[in-house]
Parts: C-alpha cells; sequence; structure tokens
C-alpha cells in the first residue's frame, strides 16, 4: 500500500498489524492440520472427507495469502518464524482423534476449529467496523474471511450430519 492508502488508515496500525498476524498464524496452522488429516485419514466415506478438508485447506492458504498482501500493505511483516507463528496464534491446534479411521471424531475436530476461527473474525470484524470508514479494505477483506469460515463450519457439520444417519 503506498503512502496515502496508509495515511488514509485512522486505526492503531500497531493493534491492527498485530490481531492481523495472529489471524494470519491461524490460517497457517488451519492449512497444516487440514492437509495432514486429508493426507492420512482411512476409513468408510473417507475421499469425501478428505475431498472437503483439501478444498477447506486451500481457501486456509489463500486467507493467509490475503492477510500476508494486507499486513504488507499497512507496513508491516507476516510472521515467518514457525514456532512464533504458534506463540500467536489464537487457534492453536486442531486436536484430532488419535485413531485416524474416526472420521467423526476429525470432523468434530476441524468443526471446533471452524468455531474459533469464526470467534476471531467475528472479533476482529467488531474492531474494524468501529472505524470502517477509516479502513474500509480491512473490513472487507475480514467480513470475506468470515463468511467463508462459517461455509467451512457448516460444511463439517453436514458431513457430521450425514455420518451419523
Amino acid at each position: 500500500m503506498g503512502k496515502k492508502g496508509r495515511e488514509i488508515v485512522k486505526v492503531g496500525i500497531k493493534e491492527l498489524l498485530k490481531d492481523l498476524n495472529s489471524a494470519y498464524a491461524d490460517e497457517w496452522i488451519a492449512f497444516f492440520y487440514y492437509t495432514w488429516a486429508a493426507d492420512f485419514i482411512e476409513g468408510p466415506d473417507y475421499l469425501t472427507v478428505a475431498g472437503e478438508l483439501d478444498r477447506i485447506a486451500k481457501d486456509e492458504f489463500e486467507h493467509m495469502s490475503e492477510l500476508a498482501d494486507r499486513i504488507l500493505e499497512l507496513g508491516g511483516e507476516p510472521e515467518r518464524d514457525l514456532e512464533d507463528l504458534q506463540k500467536i496464534a489464537t487457534c492453536k491446534k486442531v486436536v484430532f482423534p488419535r485413531n485416524e479411521r474416526d472420521l467423526e471424531g476429525v470432523l468434530n475436530a476441524v468443526a471446533e476449529a471452524e468455531g474459533c476461527a469464526i470467534d476471531v473474525y467475528n472479533k476482529l470484524l467488531l474492531k474494524v467496523s468501529a472505524c470502517y470508514d477509516k479502513d474500509v479494505r480491512t473490513f472487507h477483506l475480514i467480513q470475506h474471511i468470515l463468511s467463508e469460515e462459517i461455509q467451512h463450519e457448516e460444511a463439517f457439520e453436514n458431513l457430521l450430519e450425514k455420518k451419523r444417519k
């Protein structure tokens, strides 16, 4: 983002960059765990679940890239240390069942992770909405990501519902 673009952002840039970096870390973690799960789950109908995990992992990677772009536009730097990503994340871990064949447990874990992401983006959206007229770009980015996280949670819950029938 150029000088004028940063100039019109009238929010606490330092705090905003911290929040965006935390969300960026969450997206890396989700991408890692969802990709891992898609590769290692087993059991009946695992292809359907793995396909959904892969699809949503790609969305999480896209979110991470969008957040990195915004962090850079605001004059910050996305976190680059893996250990620090874990430290600054809000949604630090997806806790999977020990048995890779427990697809219901896997789906519960990722639905819970999406719930965490929804909380993160909802709080961030409320923060940036207070100064919507001062940073419309960040508002729309967070709104976009939040809407996709809501869709992800629903997708995982729909798969859970099918498994229970």
